[in-house]
């Protein structure tokens, strides 16, 4: 059997401190971290757009080499209205952002976004929905689809499960959390295999205020044989990792394509919310084709 990276058990050896990622220079400047007025009537202003060229070219990427199609799911639990009689309505938003989008929105000035809202009249639930996709749209940089759904809808849907088999219950051993380590990855290259794995034991830290992050994360893929405890060692040294979660999952992404040279390949995390939104970032090389489904933390 041949293994790639093959040492002894799977040990997160002691490590210097990677200095971590810088914070993106755009991002000193967001509301992120920072003690803010929350403005009650509609402000498009408040969103803070950080480009995502920076934290690509920390991989090695560009918007024109992007090795994977994507979308970045958030989710709204706290977007409320007036009619125009003046009573308040409240439902929930999904926001889907392409993962080629020349930026990223800065998640605190997303929420006081959303809470300019609070006390604004619209027409009609469509006026609203126009109008988020306009304002949120222009942020990004290209079109950001937006679905405004009741209470009840999400009620009658459940919550959903990852696919595949979970692999938290597998033995290792975890001294070191300080940066994600590729080197602990294993795979069988003289075996093929078609599989969804997952992970709840996901976390990273917000690399402006230091908050924790916490998700859950699948890898489906076809190629070499992926080690299941090499992987399990691997998501967990992300645990004092400080990054964007768009930028995890494209760094689990790459360390992943490398090792397995898949013919597929899928990475998808799902984060708890914080502030009312939660972000769940998809990487494919497949043709894009995933439900937006909250899991039991969400």
């Amino acid at each position: 059997m041949s293994l790639k990276a093959c040492r002894k058990p799977y040990k997160l050896a002691a490590l210097i401190h990677d200095p971590g990622i810088a914070m993106h220079p755009a991002a000193e400047h967001s509301p992120l971290g920072k003690s803010s007025e929350y403005i009650a009537t509609y402000t498009p202003s408040l969103l803070f757009p950080i480009p995502r060229t920076a934290k690509w070219a920390e991989l090695g990427l560009t918007a024109e080499t992007l090795p994977y199609r994507g979308i970045d799911f958030w989710n709204c639990y706290e977007l409320s209205w007036l009619l125009p009689s003046g009573k308040p309505v409240v439902a929930i938003a999904e926001f889907s952002i392409p993962a080629d989008s020349p930026n990223i929105i800065e998640s605190k000035s997303f929420k006081l976004y959303l809470n300019s809202l609070n006390q604004t009249a619209f027409e009609t639930r469509e006026q609203l929905q126009v109008t988020l996709e306009k304002d949120l749209s222009a942020a990004a940089g290209k079109p950001v689809g937006v679905r405004i759904r009741s209470l009840d809808e999400i009620e009658r849907e459940g919550v959903a499960a990852l696919p595949g088999v979970c692999i938290d219950d597998l033995d290792i051993s975890v001294s070191s959390y300080d940066r994600p380590q590729p080197e602990l990855l294993r795979c069988d290259e003289s075996r093929v295999a078609e599989e969804s794995v997952y992970s709840h034991l996901l976390k990273s830290n917000c690399p402006v205020t230091s908050q924790p992050d916490w998700g859950s994360v699948v890898v489906d893929y076809r190629g070499a044989a992926l080690d299941h405890a090499s992987l399990l060692a691997y998501i967990v040294s992300f645990r004092q990792h400080s990054d964007f979660h768009e930028q995890c999952v494209e760094r689990i992404f790459l360390d992943l394509q490398r090792l397995l040279k898949p013919e597929k390949l899928t990475v998808y995390a799902r984060y708890v919310r914080r502030g009312g939104l939660d972000i769940n970032p998809y990487r494919s090389t497949e043709v894009l084709d995933v439900e937006n489904g909250r899991l039991a933390r969400q």
